[in-house]
C-alpha cells in the first residue's frame, strides 16, 4: 500500500493528473498522454520514471498489454484521501435536489425520491436504507389482559403510527397490574427512541434490581419482550442500477450477474450498508476495501442521515471505482442532509 509520504510533490501531482484522465476517458493513460499536462516541463523519460516508482508502490498498474496506465484501489485511495478538490454543488444543482425531495407523501416515498435524485444526478446506481423502524420514538404503550395469561401490546410511536403485539409473560398480570406498568413505561420512557428505551431497560434490569420495586421490575421485563426489534433487517430501495452497464469494466456478464444478483439477495449488502451505519460525515469504499467480492471493481460513496439528530439509515452511490468523486461526495452529503431535514416530523 502506497501513501503521500513516499511521494514527493511532482509524483503526487502527476498521480492526480492520471486519475483525473482516467476517470473522465475510462483509458489506460500514458507518459505521452500526461506530459501534455505540464506543458514539456517534464520530459517523457522523467513522466515514465515517475509512473514506475507509482506502479511499484501499488498505486498504478497497466492492464493486459496496454501501454498505459490505470489507477488501482489504493492509488484512488490515495487521491480521495490527499489530492482530491470537493467543490460545493452549484445553485441549480441544489435546487434540484432540493425540489425533488420536497416532493413527498410518505417516508417510503420520499426515500425512493432521494435514491431516484442520487441515481439521476450521478447516472449510476443510488442507494437509501429505509428508516430503522426501532429508530422511531415510543408516545405511549398500553397492556391489555387475553386468555391463558397472555397480554396484547399497544404501542403508538410518534409518527401515530399504532402497532399490535401478543406477548407471554413468565407469570400472571392483573388488570391493575397491567395498567400500573403501563404508567411507569410512559412516564419514563415516552419521547425516547425504542432502541434508546431497549437499551436503558437492559442496563436497568443488569444494574438496579436491587433498587426496583417487583411492580417496576415487571414492567421492564414486559417492555423487553414487547420491544424486541422484528427479525427482518431494514430493507432498502435502490434505482438505476441498470446504468452501471454502461460502464465498461463492469460490462462483463459474469459480473453483472454477480452484482445484480448481490442486489437482489440484500444481505450482504445491507451489512455493508451497516458498516456505515457509526460513521460520521461522507465513507467511501473503493473497490476490495468493501470486502464483497462483487462490488470488488466498485465503489461505494454513503452517508448516514438523521431524524431528530439520531442516525436512522444510510444513503449513498454505487458505481466503478472511476467515478468523479468530487462531484458524487458533495451530493451524497447534501442528499443525506436534505433527507433527514424531509423526514423530520413537522411541527
Amino acid at each position: 500500500m502506497g501513501n503521500s509520504q513516499n511521494l514527493n510533490d511532482r509524483s503526487l501531482l502527476l498521480l492526480k493528473n492520471l486519475v483525473e484522465r482516467y476517470i473522465h476517458s475510462g483509458q489506460p493513460v500514458g507518459s505521452k498522454a500526461l506530459s501534455q499536462d505540464f506543458d514539456s516541463k517534464l520530459s517523457p523519460a522523467t513522466i515514465r520514471n515517475v509512473m514506475a516508482d507509482l506502479e511499484e508502490l501499488g498505486l498504478i498498474y497497466s492492464p493486459h498489454h496496454s501501454a498505459g496506465r490505470i489507477p488501482t484501489a489504493s492509488g484512488y485511495r490515495l487521491f480521495v484521501d490527499s489530492l482530491l478538490t470537493v467543490k460545493p454543488l452549484a445553485e441549480h444543482e441544489l435546487n434540484y435536489l432540493h425540489q425533488g425531495l420536497e416532493s413527498w407523501d410518505s417516508n417510503t416515498d420520499v426515500v425512493a425520491i432521494a435514491s431516484k435524485v442520487l441515481s439521476d444526478v450521478t447516472q449510476m446506481a443510488g442507494i437509501v436504507t429505509i428508516p430503522r423502524r426501532e429508530m422511531v420514538c415510543l408516545s405511549h404503550i398500553e397492556f391489555l389482559p387475553l386468555s391463558h395469561n397472555r397480554v396484547l401490546v399497544i404501542f403508538v410511536t410518534d409518527e401515530q403510527e399504532v402497532h399490535n403485539k401478543i406477548i407471554q409473560p413468565q407469570k400472571a398480570f392483573s388488570p391493575a397490574e397491567l395498567q400500573q406498568a403501563a404508567n411507569y413505561l410512559n412516564s419514563v420512557y415516552a419521547g425516547r427512541s425504542l432502541a434508546s428505551v431497549r437499551d436503558v431497560l437492559l442496563n436497568q434490569l443488569r444494574q438496579d434490581q436491587q433498587q426496583l420495586n417487583q411492580g417496576m421490575l415487571d414492567a421492564i421485563s414486559m417492555a423487553q419482550l414487547a420491544l424486541v426489534p422484528n427479525a427482518n433487517k431494514e430493507d432498502y430501495i435502490l434505482s438505476g442500477e441498470t446504468n452501471l452497464m454502461s460502464f465498461s469494466e463492469l460490462s462483463d456478464m459474469d459480473r453483472l450477474k454477480q452484482l445484480f444478483e448481490a442486489f437482489n439477495q440484500k444481505h450482504s449488502v445491507i451489512q455493508l450498508l451497516d458498516q456505515c451505519l457509526t460513521a460520521d460525515g461522507v465513507q467511501i469504499f473503493i473497490g476490495e476495501e468493501s470486502g464483497y467480492q462483487p462490488f470488488e471493481q466498485c465503489s461505494l460513496v454513503t452517508s448516514t442521515y438523521s431524524v431528530n439528530d439520531e442516525v436512522v439509515g444510510v444513503l449513498g452511490v454505487i458505481g466503478p471505482t472511476r467515478m468523479a468523486y468530487q462531484k458524487v461526495i458533495p451530493f451524497v452529503d447534501v442528499t443525506a442532509k436534505l433527507l433527514g431535514a424531509a423526514l423530520n416530523p413537522k411541527s
